[in-house]
């Protein structure tokens, strides 16, 4: 794996550098172009990228910070989405779009498979935050540098369609350099199936419907069925694969994030497993203790009255878990609590937890009694505030996720507003679209919000 990567970052590099036609600068040791399995390779590199961000950690309420207080305090700002564009996404569409593909690296129907999938699990990151996006005029390059926004009712409707295709492309025989799921092709339909269903879960107040629809058919396609299909980047013990806390936490020694009051007091009085997986004990009394979100002038050795960021989150390889078994569980759960499946909600619910706490501690020892606690108990009065407090637990550190599904549940009911600043429903558009993109920046902002690129605005599904 890290010989491969060395590779990986080499040739992708070359591609990089201008091209000499003069062949005495040519090193015929290394590839002139990459593959589209390497590729889809470097695409996948920008995958953690999706969740381990300060941040999404701050929109859901899952870290405080300990010394620079001011993201946390929700401030009007832009946010860019061009690095997705400009990295993932180019090269996803480059293998889509390609006629030459090498088939030595694997069935071609199956990269390009792996391609889509890739591409509309980005992408539905990309219109979730944001809301209308450049979608269907984007990633042509010198052909069109000012692409319309789509709706994101338009772009939910193509990214289910552009899923299942995918799935209907999938031949036998698996592909090379892929470093999420080894090539293993059953994995990737189970998960474009998978991304379908949690799709259409967004879908519950705004189109049921459709929704209801989306979310069936992506079951009888087939879903995650454990945690061996979870979506996972998995990093190394490696300087050019490392996870990005480590590098923030061990390797510039910032003890600047703590676990909020709310995320403590939610696990700490059940005794929840994943507390100590989650967290560290305070370095004072060896106790779990939460710092209040948004709170100003913690610095210096206060930091250790409070429980930081958990070790086993910042491990130079720790993973990084994108899409879930448990996920797939509380959607379950949910959707049948709404009648759009039937089943047993407690059973669905039950086994939610029991695979959560399997994923973050390596075991289900104890789930039982833990399930037992009146606190955690399913509450059929309060069926989907039951389901969505412990789907948040769940999502810890893909803050972005977690606050997806706060949005459109209300869920947990009691994330604080610091300064009396309430939690942003969207991220606002890069400042740069003003000028790079300027009529279609303008039309979209009037369409949706009214003129004003507000973080207060509201995307499509969450009305």
């Amino acid at each position: 794996m890290k010989r491969f990567y060395i590779i990986l970052f080499s040739s992708l590099f070359i591609l990089s550098c201008n091209k000499f036609d003069d062949e005495i600068n040519t090193n015929p040791n290394l590839p002139s172009e990459a593959s589209g399995t390497q590729l889809i390779a470097s695409a996948q590199l920008s995958l953690p990228g999706l969740s381990s961000s300060p941040k999404g950690a701050f929109m859901a309420q899952y870290l405080a910070e300990t010394q620079y207080v001011g993201q946390s305090l929700y401030p009007q700002e832009s946010t860019s989405f061009y690095s997705l564009y400009q990295s993932p996404l180019i090269n996803l569409q480059t293998v889509i779009d390609s006629e030459d593909l090498n088939g030595n690296d694997g069935p071609v129907a199956n990269q390009k498979a792996v391609a889509k999938i890739l591409k509309a699990y980005f992408f539905w990151n990309i219109t979730d935050r944001w809301g209308d996006v450049p979608y269907f005029d984007a990633l042509q390059g010198g052909d069109n540098y000012t692409p319309v926004y789509d709706s994101q009712e338009e772009i939910y409707n193509d990214l289910f369609e552009e899923l299942k295709e995918a799935g209907d492309m999938i031949v036998s025989g698996n592909i090379n350099n892929d470093i999420v799921y080894g090539g293993d092709m059953s994995k990737w339909e189970k998960l474009a199936n998978t991304v379908r269903m949690l799709m259409a879960l967004r879908l519950s107040e705004v189109d049921p419907q459709k929704g209801s629809a989306e979310f069936n058919a992506a079951i009888s396609a087939g879903v995650f069925e454990s945690n061996s299909d979870n979506l996972v980047y998995q990093h190394l013990a490696d300087a050019n694969n490392q996870n990005y806390w480590f590098d923030q936490v061990v390797n510039q020694n910032r003890e600047w994030w703590a676990l909020t009051e709310t995320l403590v007091e939610e696990m700490k009085p059940v005794n929840d497993p994943r507390l100590a997986v989650y967290g560290d004990p305070t370095r004072s009394t060896g106790e779990y203790i939460g710092l209040e979100f948004g709170v100003e002038e913690v610095t210096g050795t206060e930091t250790e009255e409070f429980s930081l960021l958990g070790s086993d989150i910042y491990e130079q390889d720790a993973p990084v878990y994108l899409v879930t078994y448990a996920q797939v569980l509380f959607a379950m759960a949910e959707a049948t609590e709404r009648g759009w499946i039937t089943g047993d909600v407690e059973e669905y619910y039950n086994m939610a937890i029991e695979v959560s706490i399997e994923q973050w501690t390596g075991t289900t020892e104890g789930v039982e009694d833990f399930l037992d606690n009146p606190e955690i108990a399913f509450d059929a009065n309060n069926a989907i505030e039951s389901i969505s407090n412990q789907r948040w637990v769940h999502l810890y550190m893909f803050g972005y996720e977690a606050w997806s599904e706060w949005r459109r549940t209300g869920y947990p009911n009691d994330l604080v507003e610091p300064n009396g600043m309430a939690v942003p429903t969207r991220l606002s558009y890069p400042d740069n679209e003003a000028f790079n993109n300027e009529d279609n920046y303008y039309e979209a902002i009037e369409r949706q919000f009214g003129g004003e690129d507000s973080i207060y605005g509201k995307v499509w599904w969450d009305q």
